[in-house]
């Protein structure tokens, strides 16, 4: 079932969406080589709690994190762990806040240090796909209008996108209907309507689209083990342009990205 939400409602995603913005921008402040990914959780957990929310992501179906931690080629739901950052990596910040019982969700892929060409564009296509999905999200329009404006830019630029996991509904849990797939056609899928929150995230693969679930049931990464990037806002559906309730200003803030760096981007026609 697909929950309109009141205003009142909205007003409780755009908190918990903010929340969860600072406290990636406070992460953001950490990313550098040598720190590990359970430091990373740990910092996020504690943002989190001291500003009267709570991580919605830590023990949910027994996840062991705050922060679904994404490194190199982990897609989606890798474990904080011992793991030390190194000079040239990348990694991926999925968080979920709950704050006056609704949610707000957000992912940033982070270079660590000077990363290669190569992956940097990767990153910078990627996020220029959310903008794209955004553009497209507009009341009276369909779900797979999102997923083929993802979809169509990715793959212009050389890469694939990953097909089992995608983005989702959200309000006073994590997870709501519609899915919210990074492939597929226009014109088809649930109709967007004036008051629906979800999540667009696309997941891009600089090899393959093939991916692989490891042995603890939760971390999804590419088969060919090639890297892969992942940005995520919550959004809501409006009569004519959607207002993006997560920010990326917090963590651009951080690493000296000018404000209005972030692209956007017009829909396909």
């Amino acid at each position: 079932m697909i929950y309109i939400k009141t205003a009142e409602e909205i007003e409780k995603v755009r908190m918990a969406s903010d929340l969860v913005s600072r406290t990636l921008g406070e992460v953001a402040k950490w990313i550098k080589p040598g720190i590990t990914t359970r430091k990373l959780d740990t910092i996020a957990r504690e943002f989190i709690l001291d500003n009267g929310g709570k991580p919605a992501c830590l023990g949910y179906h027994g996840f062991p994190g705050t922060l679904c931690i994404e490194v190199n080629e982990t897609v989606v739901h890798g474990f904080p762990s011992g793991y030390e950052l190194r000079e040239g990596d990348i990694v991926g910040t999925d968080c979920v806040v709950e704050l006056n019982g609704f949610n707000g969700d957000s992912c940033y892929t982070f270079a660590v240090g000077e990363i290669d060409e190569k992956t940097a564009r990767l990153l910078k296509v990627t996020k220029e796909s959310l903008y794209k999905g955004i553009a497209a999200a507009r009341g009276g329009k369909r779900v797979g209008d999102i997923s083929n404006a993802v979809q169509t830019y990715c793959e212009r630029n050389g890469y694939s996108v990953v097909r089992e996991m995608c983005g989702h509904g959200i309000g006073k849990s994590m997870h709501e209907d519609p899915e919210v797939p990074n492939f597929g056609r226009r014109g088809i899928g649930p109709v967007l309507k004036p008051g629906m929150c979800i999540c667009i995230e696309p997941m891009i693969n600089l090899g393959s689209k093939n991916t692989v679930i490891e042995s603890n049931g939760w971390e999804c990464r590419t088969r060919d083990r090639k890297p892969s990037a992942h940005y995520e806002h919550t959004i809501l559906i409006t009569p004519e342009e959607p207002e993006i309730l997560t920010t990326f200003d917090y963590i651009e803030e951080v690493l000296g990205i000018p404000k209005g760096g972030t692209p956007v981007v017009k829909a396909e026609e």
